[in-house]
């Protein structure tokens, strides 16, 4: 039986590693946002609230293909956005691995910000409030407060954000297409392995190895919430 390293090629370990670079910095970037956009959610009343909430979760209900596709167009080198990123800071997203990572991110983000809302509504307002009496500012009620009460909620958030972007394929495809070495990430490998004779055998590795990473990252959410959620009971 052939072993992992022989079954792939250093392509499809390229892929591996990109597939994590790109999930990583998804999610970290994702993240302050979605802690900002959460709170909003849960807390601001304000009277396109749900107009917010809908264009937050629209990533989940567009198939994939025309967000990635709304991605060229706002962030391509004649796109709105795209063009005054390249002419200001020289940075070009379309067929480069960061614009793998945007898609990403812009996947991943409703299951981030749902994870922490729902954490956020579980909060007892009441030791926000006392807080706040006692002459704490509405910031260090939520970072002293808040924050450490939902810190399961957003370790949760960002682990879904992860996995979400690990496997995240037709709003990449689509936004950067599947260039190995720059874009091509675990599941274009998957596929561009299954569009060539002999290719499942790579492909079921890759397939595999998705399974196990999936598997790590779920196993380390575990033991991270664990240990917030004794951390924040004071045990």
């Amino acid at each position: 039986m052939e072993t992992l390293a022989q079954t792939l090629g250093p392509e499809a370990w390229q892929a591996v590693r990109l597939s994590l670079k790109v999930a990583f910095w998804a999610t970290i970037a994702a993240l302050p946002a979605g802690v900002a956009v959460a709170y909003i959610l849960a807390r601001v009343p304000f009277p396109g609230r749900g107009i917010l909430n809908g264009l937050v979760h629209l990533p989940l209900i567009l198939p994939p293909v025309v967000t990635g596709y709304l991605l060229l167009l706002g962030f391509g080198r004649q796109g709105p956005f795209g063009s005054v990123l390249y002419e200001v800071f020289g940075v070009t997203l379309a067929f480069r691995w960061t614009g793998a990572a945007l898609a990403a991110a812009i996947m991943a983000f409703p299951l981030l910000v749902r994870a922490i809302r729902l954490a956020l509504e579980a909060v007892d307002p009441g030791l926000e409030e006392a807080a706040a009496t006692l002459g704490a500012s509405r910031l260090r009620v939520f970072l002293t407060v808040t924050l450490p009460l939902i810190l399961p909620g957003v370790i949760a958030g960002a682990v879904l954000s992860f996995a979400k972007a690990m496997g995240e394929f037709g709003a990449t495809i689509t936004f950067v297409a599947n260039i190995p070495g720059e874009t091509q990430t675990l599941p274009s490998a998957i596929y561009a392995f299954l569009q060539v004779p002999g290719g499942e055998d790579a492909a079921m590795t890759l397939v595999l190895v998705s399974i196990g990473i999936a598997m790590g990252a779920l196993a380390l959410s575990e033991v991270l919430a664990r240990r917030a959620a004794k951390r924040v009971a004071g045990r």
